[in-house]
């Protein structure tokens, strides 16, 4: 019986359809579709931020049964870029993602077919160099002139891919469309073939059952959007198994719980309207509302924390008519959960450049002595945290992580906002600098006394 992979993409199609989840949720999604034993878990492509980097960093090293997969971007120092994100993962996979139809090689890249078809074997050749797993996904698939395909097929496989993926972006492909497209690559190489069928015209169970006839090597599923459904695929493979000759590791018993839960974030985070009202805290508010925000936030606070956070909330709405749920996380992290100081910041060096590693030296004192860290990290803030972590002796699992200016100009203060997590139990600290790498280290260091001080 022939074994088909199952590769989802639900925290790239929650992406693509603007909806902001937490770092938390996105986490909580990885690790649940983890659970549900689907082969491969898909990120979305790096954008250049930094709270990014730390969430995919946390998923590679969280999940401990799927393949982790990212794309690569458009150049060879993106993919370096990538790599690093996932480089924690036990299993991991680079994915080479352009597109191969006229339209979209034009409007996106101002390429034409020869040059994008250069530019996926020296993607697929500069990715191999980093991970020995590397996709080439096809985009927008079905709308590609004839026979080009089968040739970046062929190039990709040359080049080092070990399997590839069409997809039905427009949403315009049969069945049938499926079946000849997977004849005509397995004919022209030797490459896994997967699929991404669209569902827009209610058809992606019967393409992507078209296509495990023809012999593909596996399906691409998403809890959200117009896609295959992985409880539906589960379904199919179930009922069906023994008449197509095939099976999936996928948890058929499972997913649909799972599924669920995962649907549930996403219509929360859908629901941005309703979200915003329920989240804001008004001038109103009694301490019983700020109370019941602050727990649904994560955090236990102390009778005695709360009544403080609720005489802030008062001052700052006596101003303004309303606080939204980031405001009051700072105003969570700077008066709430106060205590000594066990340790103290020195001093911090920090050299980086796009040319050399970042690494940071930062010095801490603790009962009148002073300890050093050195480490390197993907940036000046990776790297002082791991610095610190290098002094303490302990990761602590960063479950937030907000950097903003306080002020405007070239001398702007910048505040940072970082919540660490300790035995289920979240600690935030908050920073303040002209220098953000500064604000970074004092807001981590603040958090992390708030732990040493409930430990001891």
């Amino acid at each position: 019986m022939k074994k088909i992979t199952v590769s989802d993409f639900t925290l790239l199609a929650v992406c693509e359809q603007d909806l902001s989840l937490t770092f938390r949720e996105r986490l909580a999604i990885a690790e649940s579709l983890d659970a549900s034993l689907v082969d491969a878990i898909e990120l979305p492509v790096l954008i250049n931020s930094k709270e990014n980097e730390v969430i995919y960093r946390t998923i590679a090293s969280s999940v401990k049964n799927a393949v982790v997969k990212i794309p690569v971007g458009f150049d060879s120092d993106s993919v370096k870029r990538a790599f690093d994100c996932i480089k924690g993962a036990d299993k991991k996979c680079l994915q080479v993602v352009v597109p191969v139809s006229t339209v979209q090689m034009e409007y996106f890249h101002h390429v034409k077919a020869p040059v994008m078809q250069a530019k996926i074997g020296e993607l697929v050749k500069t990715a191999k160099e980093y991970c020995e797993c590397v996709e080439f996904v096809a985009l927008d698939a079905f709308r590609a002139e004839e026979g080009f395909l089968t040739e970046c097929a062929k190039t990709a496989f040359l080049s080092g891919a070990l399997c590839m993926t069409i997809c039905d972006d427009a949403g315009v492909a049969f069945p049938e469309d499926y079946e000849r497209v997977v004849k005509d690559i397995k004919n022209a190489c030797d490459i896994k073939v997967n699929v991404k069928p669209s569902n827009a015209l209610s058809l992606a169970p019967a393409c992507a059952i078209s296509a495990i006839k023809a012999g593909a090597d596996g399906v691409k599923t998403s809890v959200v959007g117009e896609y295959l459904s992985p409880s539906v695929f589960a379904d199919i493979v179930r009922a069906k198994k023994n008449e197509l000759g095939v099976d999936a590791k996928i948890d058929v018993t499972n997913v649909k719980t799972i599924s669920n839960t995962i649907n549930g974030v996403a219509e929360k985070v859908q629901n941005v309207a309703d979200e915003k009202i329920s989240a804001n805290i008004s001038a109103n508010a009694t301490m019983k509302d700020v109370s019941d925000t602050v727990k649904r936030l994560g955090y236990e606070l102390s009778d005695s924390d709360i009544g403080k956070v609720f005489e802030e909330v008062k001052k700052v709405t006596a101003k303004k008519e309303s606080i939204d749920e980031k405001e009051l996380e700072a105003l969570i992290a700077s008066t709430a959960m106060q205590v000594p100081s066990t340790y103290h910041l020195v001093n911090y060096v920090v050299n980086s450049g796009n040319i050399i590693p970042a690494t940071a030296n930062v010095t801490l004192e603790k009962d009148g002595e002073k300890f050093t860290g050195v480490s390197t990290g993907d940036g000046p803030i990776d790297a002082s945290f791991h610095a610190i972590e290098q002094v303490i002796g302990h990761h602590y699992e960063l479950d937030d992580f907000q950097v903003h200016a306080v002020t405007k100009g070239r001398g702007a203060v910048g505040s940072s906002i970082i919540r660490l997590r300790a035995n289920g139990k979240l600690y935030p600290g908050n920073g303040v600098s002209t220098d953000i790498v500064g604000a970074c280290i004092r807001a981590y260091i603040n958090a992390l006394n708030k732990i040493v001080y409930e430990e001891n």
